[in-house]
């Protein structure tokens, strides 16, 4: 399969993204609800064996295909290892159909103007070559909005579409992300703002490209339709954002077009500790209810 069968596939099939991305800062969170407390590993190196050994874990439970998990986005470090042989992104594909995307932000700057924009990225190129080569098919990059407040808002999505146009330019789609946080009050006038300024940016990209857009599941269902039906918007996929699973869910089923991409709602309930037909089939109700809520609309 070529990557245009790649393209086809997160242009229109069925089924979500699975976003096994988590970083140095958040790793000891995922560790430990996933049942491993940070006394029982020594180094950050040991600290990124035990995560990239979950990650494994998932990719290789027999739910874990592109029947319903159309991608995944994955770590630098997970990027750079491999699962039962293969080099990550190798595996994803080949093995088992699913897409490979890749985190390239460098974390968050400090809050201003009531949002947090990504940091510098000066080696965003050598990376985004180092994706290509390895069968990365795109990219994520996160940014967060904490206040309905215009500037900022307009700042956010500007540098996304900034970095985005230097991550097509190798060939990779990009996953525009700027985080609405949940428990904000303001959060439905934030939505307001950032859905008019993506559609100014999209508006402006050339005919020939593409992005991909991961939002926040917003408080009135549906807000993002005309982003879902934008000719310059490849899918649009939804964080759970600190939802449970279940509210998740239940928003997702709500929102035409729109797929999941989550991460702890993903994992919850996974446990180091479990046995392998356990997990198997904790994992395999996840992604069932997941991939229905993906599809309900």
């Amino acid at each position: 399969m070529s990557n245009q069968a790649q393209i086809e596939k997160m242009t229109s099939g069925a089924g979500f993204i699975a976003a096994l991305d988590q970083s140095g800062g958040s790793t000891p969170k995922a560790l430990r609800l996933y049942g491993v407390e940070e006394d029982a590993y020594g180094s950050e190196a040991e600290m990124f064996d035990m995560i990239h050994a979950m990650r494994a874990r998932i990719a290789m439970a027999p739910a874990f295909t592109g029947d319903q998990v159309i991608g995944a986005i994955l770590f630098e470090m997970t990027m750079d290892r491999e699962i039962d042989g293969k080099p990550t992104a190798t595996y994803m594909w080949e093995e088992r159909g699913v897409v490979p995307f890749l985190k390239v932000d460098k974390g968050l700057a400090d809050e201003a103007n009531g949002v947090q924009l990504m940091k510098d990225m000066p080696e965003l190129d050598a990376l985004c070559a180092r994706a290509a080569k390895a069968g990365i098919f795109g990219t994520k990059m996160r940014s967060v909005v904490n206040a309905a407040n215009q500037e900022g808002i307009a700042a956010i999505v500007a540098q996304q579409f900034e970095v985005g146009k230097q991550i097509l330019s190798h060939g990779l789609v990009p996953i525009i992300e700027p985080e609405v946080t949940i428990s904000i009050a303001d959060k439905a006038a934030a939505e307001d703002i950032l859905l008019a300024e993506l559609t100014k940016q999209l508006d402006a990209l050339p005919e020939d490209q593409q992005v991909m857009l991961k939002l926040t599941l917003p408080e009135t269902a549906n807000h993002y339709k005309s982003l879902v039906d934008h000719p310059r918007v490849m899918r649009v996929v939804a964080l759970s954002g600190g939802y449970s699973r279940d509210e998740a869910n239940t928003r997702l089923s709500n929102n035409t077009g729109v797929i999941a991409s989550f991460s702890r709602a993903l994992t919850e309930g996974l446990s180091a500790q479990q046995s392998d037909d356990d997990f198997n089939g904790t994992i395999a109700g996840t992604i069932g209810a997941i991939y229905d809520a993906s599809v309900a609309g």
